[in-house]
């Protein structure tokens, strides 16, 4: 039997409810992707999957639903490697109101990065969960690209699985620059809210030395369809350990999820439950991503 190496993965739902809560005026959503056309943005030979289109316009239409969300951070898919043609692109039709967070190898130029922070990005992302196209092999390797970023102003987001590490708060801590990671620490929510790791992860974040996403909740939950409530005290316990560190995003459009494709409204529901008060939501949804990505500061 043959596997294939770059397997389809489905789309989101194309009709996302409307939130049950009201949105705040200038939301950010920290984590999205943007795949364009194949013939114009080929994908990496060492991806791990096959997204299907997901346009610019779909995105805006989603946040339109949710909230007339205008703020958005794309995050570099792992299927395009280092080629960040795809997202750059969006930003220079977007202007001002969408930030990147790029993917780059060690060998980049400090003129190409220059060039990339120019046009809108404002951080490197490393994938070592889902790797892809990406280049770097350790946390290690990462700590010492970190040495070039620390006067830029830029920060690092890291894919892992917070407990696949036994040195997850040292390693970070090693970090020439502020750190954040996706996915509420991608660990898996039977592994335990005591689990090691993720104890690591919460202090890190109560020690002011990295960033939690509230994104891809489906990605951690043992449930099939939503609500994830088991993934509630998991966010919570991120929000309890440092409010001021904790940003928000959608993970639109769900690329390589392999369950019952979630709405997006009811994703967003979440939310609420989590951080039940409008002034928590707005820390989260606005103030947080402002001061992270360096956004301008609406009141």
């Amino acid at each position: 039997m043959t596997v294939d190496r770059y397997p389809a993965c489905q789309g989101p739902d194309p009709q996302p409810n409307t939130p049950g809560f009201e949105v705040p005026t200038a939301t950010i959503d920290c984590h999205a992707h943007i795949f364009g056309s194949v013939d114009k943005y080929p994908f990496s030979p060492a991806r791990g999957y096959t997204p299907p289109e997901a346009s610019l316009e779909s995105y805006q239409h989603l946040h339109k639903v949710l909230g007339n969300i205008k703020r958005a951070v794309l995050t570099q898919p792992s299927v395009y490697g280092t080629d960040n043609s795809c997202m750059m692109y969006i930003l220079d039709q977007v202007g001002e109101q969408y930030k990147a967070v790029v993917a780059v190898d060690a060998d980049v130029t400090d003129e190409q990065l220059d060039a990339l922070g120019r046009r809108g990005a404002c951080g490197v992302r490393v994938n070592l969960a889902d790797k892809g196209g990406n280049p770097f092999e350790d946390l290690r390797a990462v700590q010492r690209f970190t040495e070039r970023l620390k006067d830029s102003g830029w920060h690092l987001e890291v894919l892992v699985h917070v407990d696949d590490f036994d040195d997850l708060y040292d390693t970070i801590q090693g970090m020439a620059v502020d750190v954040s990671f996706g996915h509420l620490g991608y660990m898996k929510t039977d592994k335990g809210i005591d689990h090691p790791g993720f104890q690591q992860f919460l202090n890190l974040l109560r020690d002011g030395k990295g960033w939690a996403k509230l994104t891809g909740t489906y990605r951690i939950t043992t449930s099939e369809v939503t609500p994830y409530t088991d993934v509630e005290p998991f966010a919570r316990a991120i929000i309890e350990a440092n409010e001021e560190r904790v940003v928000w995003g959608t993970d639109w459009p769900h690329p390589t999820f392999k369950g019952i494709m979630p709405n997006d409204g009811a994703l967003f529901d979440q939310l609420a439950a989590w951080a039940p008060s409008e002034s928590l939501r707005r820390k989260i949804m606005v103030e947080n991503a402002e001061t992270f990505y360096g956004f301008p500061i609406i009141s």
